[in-house]
């Protein structure tokens, strides 16, 4: 599997397990984020401490997260970024439309 599901008190918390978030793993990540959803979850945590990479794809995946969490009237936090990753999101600008923090404990803090 190549990410951790948890439903925790107030959110669910979706690590990813693989070092790379690309075409491999965003379309399954994605269906995964609306089943999610569909359950009536409107807080989600991705935790991307294990990811070294990030890639368009990966981008995309995180923007339905983040969709899908405003559209329900909840709050998506991206959390544990790399450099790497963290710089792509600045590039990208999405630093200026995610909410992003470095752990899952100081997510589940801008949550609750």
């Amino acid at each position: 599997m190549d990410f951790n599901i948890e439903s925790r008190n107030t959110s669910t918390v979706i690590q990813i397990q693989s070092e790379k978030l690309d075409t491999h793993i965003a379309p399954a990540l994605k269906s995964e984020l609306v089943l999610v959803s569909g359950k009536g979850e409107k807080n989600i945590i991705l935790d991307l401490q294990n990811c070294l990479y990030c890639d368009s794809s990966g981008l995309s995946a995180i923007l339905v997260a983040n969709r899908l969490c405003k559209n329900a009237g909840g709050t998506f936090v991206l959390c544990g970024l790399n450099e790497a990753v963290e710089r792509l999101i600045t590039i990208s600008q999405l630093d200026t439309v995610l909410k992003i923090t470095g752990s899952v404990v100081d997510a589940e803090k801008m949550i609750s």
